[in-house]
Formats: C-alpha cells, sequence, structure tokens
C-alpha cells in the first residue's frame, strides 16, 4: 500500500474524542481524523514523531488522517482500515501461501445466519474460506504483540463466528495484521480480554487457524512481511 507523496511528518500533541489528534507541525497545530477506536495503549504518547495523509476532498472537515505513530520500540500503524487493505492486496498478489489458491475472493460478506460480516470469503473450491482480519499495534513489554487493547465485545463475537463456520465443516481463518515493527509474535490479550483469550483457544482447538503477519512500514509504503509466532 503506496503512500503519493509520502506521509507528512509532525509530533504527536494529543489524542482525544477517541477520533481526534492534535499535531504539531513546524509550529502549527493540526487536528487530524484518528482511524482507531482502541485503546492506542503505548502508540498514543504525546511527543512522538507522527505521520499522517492528507485528503484533497473538500468535503472532509478535517483533511489529514493520522496513520503512523513512531515509538521508541517501533512504528505503529494506527488506521486499523489499513489492515484490511493491506490483506487484500497480499490476497491479490497471491503473497499470503496460507490463502493461495482461491480463485475468487469477496469483502464485506455476510456472516451465514449472524448478524454481522467477516472480512473476506475466499471461494473457488468445494468450501469457502472465512477470513477475519484484526490490526494488532499492542505491544507487551517483552515485545510480544496482543489483542485486543480494549474489551471488544465484537471482536468476541467474531471469534465464536469463526468456530461456527469451521463447525459447520467450512475452512475459518483470524488473520493478526501486526502493525507495530517492535512485536515479534501475537498472543491473546488475556490481561484486557480474558473472554475473547478463552474463545480464541476454544475456537483454535476446533480447527480454526490463527495466523500473524508483521508489516514493513515507511513513509511512503506499508505493506505485509513475514509471517510471526502465534502464541495461544
Amino acid at each position: 500500500m503506496r503512500f503519493e507523496p509520502p506521509l507528512h511528518r509532525g509530533r504527536l500533541l494529543r489524542r482525544y474524542k477517541r477520533f481526534l489528534a492534535d499535531v504539531d507541525v513546524d509550529g502549527e497545530v493540526q487536528t487530524l481524523h484518528c482511524p482507531n477506536t482502541g485503546a492506542m495503549t503505548g502508540c498514543a504518547d504525546p511527543g512522538s514523531e507522527a505521520w499522517f495523509s492528507v485528503s484533497a476532498d473538500p468535503r472532509r472537515k478535517y483533511p489529514g488522517t493520522l496513520e503512523v505513530v513512531c515509538t521508541p520500540w517501533g512504528r505503529v500503524g494506527v488506521n486499523t482500515s489499513v489492515a484490511n487493505a493491506l490483506v487484500a492486496e497480499a490476497i491479490g498478489a497471491d503473497r499470503l501461501p496460507e490463502l493461495a489458491g482461491y480463485p475468487t475472493a469477496f469483502r464485506e460478506v455476510a456472516i451465514p445466519g449472524e448478524r454481522g460480516r467477516f472480512d473476506f470469503c475466499l471461494g473457488g473450491r468445494s468450501q469457502p474460506c472465512w477470513v477475519e482480519v484484526k490490526s494488532l499495534t499492542l505491544r507487551l513489554d517483552d515485545g510480544a504483540g496482543a489483542f485486543p487493547d480494549a474489551v471488544s465485545e465484537r471482536a468476541l463475537r467474531h471469534v465464536r463466528a469463526l468456530e461456527a463456520r469451521q463447525r459447520a465443516g467450512e475452512r475459518a481463518v483470524l488473520l493478526f495484521c501486526v502493525q507495530h515493527t517492535g512485536i515479534r509474535c501475537a498472543s491473546p490479550a488475556d490481561h484486557i480480554h480474558p473472554a475473547y483469550g478463552a474463545a480464541l483457544r476454544a475456537a483454535a482447538g476446533l480447527g480454526v487457524e490463527v495466523l500473524a503477519y508483521g508489516c514493513r512500514i515507511e513513509r511512503d509504503e506499508i505493506s505485509l512481511t513475514t509471517p510471526l509466532p502465534v502464541r495461544l
């Protein structure tokens, strides 16, 4: 996923009201849209270098979008919508071996028999492959990554829905898009949402596949790179 022109740089002053962030750009304060509903623990510290894109759409109240925060432990992609775009790009380029070989790929597909949607449905084989993508940015002290960074009933529903598809004889995959260059493995955040961790381990025990991929983060491009170990 390329940024043209490359992302602008500033200094993060604060993140507030969930969807807003103020940055200092050469002495001028600019308010940016912050597309992240999570706690952003460890990646919203005032004074951090912040990278942002600027939209030319005149209808936008805040043309700038906060994309990356640079921390002492690595660069963090804080725009959660980027995760799906990165996975879609990688699937289209056949760069995810675990998800290769499906003739069709549809995005934002309704979950059969339930409310909500999965991020992807890969088809063209005897059974579909359902894929749910989660952006992981919470880094623990030992360098492990944990999800979620706040209690998320929506994420819990997705795990249970994946388990239901697995029980129905279909393939179900949860993919952590690790948008933090300082994270070396992925795990459930039991200390934040223990029910999620328990549900994820139960689903994995029944055959739901849990994958994690790291990201390369530069001012002109973010891309999925190498698989990371998952610790359940």
